[in-house]
């Protein structure tokens, strides 16, 4: 009988047993000239899983909210105008971390969640705000909502504005093109579609967010994500030299080398398709089984997760009955909705096989609640989009 349950919420996600096992090896020294290479190649991969040729990469100890910090740490200075295109508690989140830095921020924020700010709205804002960046957040874990990032950089960059993406829930999951786009920096975390335990914050930044870096009339105020003191440590790896600043995750380094060399492998516009493929397997399996969901239309919603509404007569009791199937879900985030929803994650190696018993628990969870619906209708929703040609 197998000893624990399936993990399909947004992140930590399931991993590839090549990922764990490069986790589980003996940790070598960071300077040593195996571990150097596998660093070299690391970042080469990033720049070609984020699309970006030309980019400069930093991987750092540290979380999603880590690599928001470093942004705006280093892109930002007291007094300057940010934009946040705002969809969701991580909107929220990145307007609080620019603050800090002496930003003057402004929002401009969905109507409702699930919703996203009208594209004409973000439009007026840029041409009378006069903003040094903005900031989208590709996919807000807590909404479910993604962002028309190709549309808003566009307009980011007719205005001259520096355009950042967060692309915690998103990166190597959701197509994002940062080179052909015009996306002067995205940032990531390891935990999700790029499909390594929790522990990196990774970044890509474009030129001209370098150009902006190098061009500060104040130094940055934090310590630990000042790019002054990581550049020239990625600058060293790539060179294959050895170079010292805070000890890298070595571990965590030789398995994020491990699953680039997987998603490359798989191929990124494949990998996308996958993603779409598994997204409306799910959210078919949803919407057959009575639910709807929190994005109010399919058009924004996200490919790395769904964000259902509980039926009616349904609470979150119905996660405890999931998870007693076998699949563990995760609950509301947004604290306007949080009692009305939950999430369900499908990213990184999730295969069909996942979607499908995470819909059979996920019915015998509403069995379990006493909610009435025709048994299999979600396995088998689910089921045709696999079996489409």
């Amino acid at each position: 009988m197998k000893d624990r349950s399936l993990l399909m919420i947004p992140g930590p996600i399931e991993f590839a047993p090549e990922v764990l096992r490069a986790m589980g090896m003996a940790t070598t020294s960071h300077v040593a000239p195996n571990f150097i290479e596998v660093f070299a190649t690391a970042l080469d991969r990033l720049r070609e899983v984020f699309l970006a040729p030309n980019g400069q990469p930093f991987v750092v100890a540290g979380s999603g909210t880590l690599a928001m910090d470093m942004a705006a740490a280093n892109l930002v200075e007291p007094g300057d105008k940010a934009l946040v295109v705002n969809t969701g508690v991580f909107g929220d989140r990145f307007g609080e971390i620019l603050e800090r830095y002496g930003a003057q921020v402004t929002h401009a924020r969905a109507p409702r969640p699930g919703s996203v700010p009208e594209p004409g709205d973000v439009e007026a804002m840029l041409e009378d705000g006069h903003f040094r960046v903005m900031t989208v957040t590709q996919v807000d874990t807590s909404t479910g909502v993604a962002a028309d990032v190709k549309g808003l950089a566009a307009m980011g960059r007719e205005h001259d504005v520096l355009v950042v993406v967060d692309g915690v829930c998103s990166v190597a999951g959701e197509e994002l093109r940062q080179d052909a786009w015009g996306v002067d920096l995205a940032l990531t975390a390891s935990q999700k579609a790029i499909g390594v335990p929790p522990g990196l914050a990774l970044l890509v930044a474009g030129p001209r967010a370098m150009e902006a870096f190098h061009s500060r009339s104040a130094p940055v105020v934090n310590y630990y994500a000042d790019w002054s003191q990581w550049l020239p440590i990625m600058e060293a790896y790539e060179a294959r030299e050895p170079s010292y600043f805070g000890t890298p995750p070595v571990n965590l380094i030789w398995a994020l080398n491990t699953s680039l060399g997987l998603i490359l492998g798989e191929g990124l516009e494949a990998r996308f398709e996958r993603h779409r493929q598994v997204s409306r397997a799910v959210k078919a399996a949803v919407a057959a089984l009575g639910m709807t969901q929190v994005p109010v239309s399919g058009k924004i919603a996200a490919n790395t997760l769904t964000a259902p509404r509980f039926p009616d007569g349904v609470d979150g009791s119905l996660l405890a009955h999931v998870k007693r199937a076998g699949v563990i879900l995760a609950g509301g985030l947004h604290p306007e909705i949080k009692a009305e929803y939950f999430r369900i994650g499908h990213m990184g190696v999730v295969s069909g096989a996942d979607v499908l018993a995470t819909v059979g628990a996920l019915e015998q969870g509403l069995a379990g609640v006493g909610y009435e619906f025709q048994p299999g209708a979600g396995l088998t929703a689910a089921q045709e989009v696999f079996c489409e040609a």
